[in-house]
C-alpha cells in the first residue's frame, strides 16, 4: 500500500473530517490533528470565543499560523477547519506539502449534522441552511482546486469513508 506520509482533509463543517481523520489515522498508523483544537489549545479559547473578540479576519490569522506549522509534520493526518481553503497560501501549503482529501457533503447534511452544535460561529444566523449553501458555492471550487481525491460523506458512516480511501490507496 502507498500511503502518504501527511494526509490533510479539507471539506465544510459537518462532513466528518476530524471524525474519519482519527479513524483514518488509526487505520494507517498514523498520528491525527486538528487545527481547530490547536488554536483552540494555544488561545484556551474555544473558537465562537475568538470570533466574538477577533472576528472573522481574527481566526483566520491565527488559522493560517497553525496550519503553516502543522503541514511540516510528518506522519499525520492533519483536519482542517471549513474555512481553510478560503486563504491562497493555505491551499498553497496544503497541496504542496501532503496529500488532500476533500470530504464533500451538501449543506443539507451539513445543516443535519451541525444544527445543535454552538461551537459554529457562522451559523449564527437566522437562516443556517442557507448560509450552507453560499459557504458551499464558495468555497466547494477551492476544496476542488487542491484535492488530490474527493469522498462522498453523504450519508455514509466515517468508517465506510475510511475504508474507501484506504481502497484508494492500496489501489495507487
Amino acid at each position: 500500500m502507498l500511503k502518504p506520509s501527511r494526509i490533510f482533509l479539507v471539506g465544510p463543517m459537518g462532513a466528518g473530517k476530524t471524525t474519519i481523520g482519527r479513524q483514518l489515522a488509526h487505520s494507517l498508523g498514523l498520528d491525527f490533528d486538528d487545527t481547530d483544537q490547536e488554536i483552540q489549545r494555544r488561545t484556551g479559547v474555544d473558537i465562537p470565543t475568538i470570533f466574538e473578540y477577533e472576528g472573522e479576519e481574527g481566526f483566520r490569522k491565527r488559522e493560517k499560523k497553525a496550519i503553516a506549522e502543522m503541514v511540516e509534520r510528518d506522519n499525520v493526518v492533519l483536519a482542517t477547519g471549513g474555512g481553510a481553503v478560503t486563504q491562497p497560501e493555505n491551499r498553497r501549503l496544503l497541496a504542496a506539502r501532503g496529500y488532500v482529501i476533500y470530504l464533500a457533503c451538501s449543506p443539507e447534511q451539513q445543516y443535519e449534522r451541525t444544527y445543535k452544535d454552538k461551537n459554529r460561529p457562522l451559523l449564527h444566523t437566522d437562516d443556517p441552511l442557507q448560509k450552507l449553501r453560499e459557504l458551499n458555492e464558495e468555497r466547494d471550487p477551492l476544496y476542488r482546486e487542491i484535492a488530490d481525491l474527493v469522498v462522498s460523506t453523504e450519508g455514509r458512516s466515517a468508517q465506510s469513508v475510511v475504508k474507501e480511501v484506504i481502497r484508494h490507496f492500496e489501489e495507487a
